[in-house]
């Protein structure tokens, strides 16, 4: 993939591979917009911080939506696939430090990092299948990331849910799961 659009003709399973990363970034980036929701309550009782509560939510909301239009721009100029990199990036070192937070402001600022890269995630993806999938085709392409997002809509509040109640996996108990899964 160049910065100018298609390259090269690709074959179906190339298309599947490369769509396979971009739906595993895209679930990743759905999937944290609901999983938080059924913790929510969880990570209010360890931070004491019903006052901000909602800004756990909406800093990656934003931050997300702002970004996504920055990104489809910056992978004009510098090449979708090393922007899409660094969105997972920044995606990934989001939410480990999320996971890792001590506070609340922590925990929100995070959120944003999270955001920033999710929003990459998001944007990209449809504008690399634009790329690779000539445009007769790329409705069924697409059609996929739509089960994306209904999986994600379902699977991460029960998610949340069982991380945040039950869950210890090598020593680290409760809703920090749900930002290093």
């Amino acid at each position: 993939m160049s910065s100018h659009g298609p390259v090269k003709e690709h074959s179906h399973k190339e298309i599947m591979i490369i769509l396979s990363g971009l739906m595993t970034g895209m679930l990743l980036a759905a999937l944290d917009q609901t999983i938080v929701s059924t913790a929510l309550k969880s990570i209010v009782e360890d931070f004491n911080g019903l006052n901000h509560y909602t800004w756990v939510v909406t800093a990656y909301l934003l931050t997300s939506t702002a970004s996504t239009p920055l990104y489809g721009k910056i992978s004009d100029i510098y090449g979708r696939r090393i922007v899409f990199q660094f969105a997972i990036v920044t995606f990934l070192i989001g939410s480990f430090l999320a996971g890792a937070s001590q506070n609340m402001a922590q925990l929100i600022g995070t959120r944003a990092i999270q955001g920033l890269g999710a929003g990459g995630l998001m944007a990209l993806t449809f504008v690399i299948i634009g790329d690779i999938v000539p445009p007769r085709e790329r409705g069924r392409y697409q059609g996929y990331f739509g089960a994306v997002w209904g999986l994600s809509s379902v699977a991460g509040p029960l998610l949340g849910g069982f991380f945040s109640d039950h869950a210890t996996i090598l020593g680290v108990t409760g809703w920090r799961w749900i930002f290093y899964i």
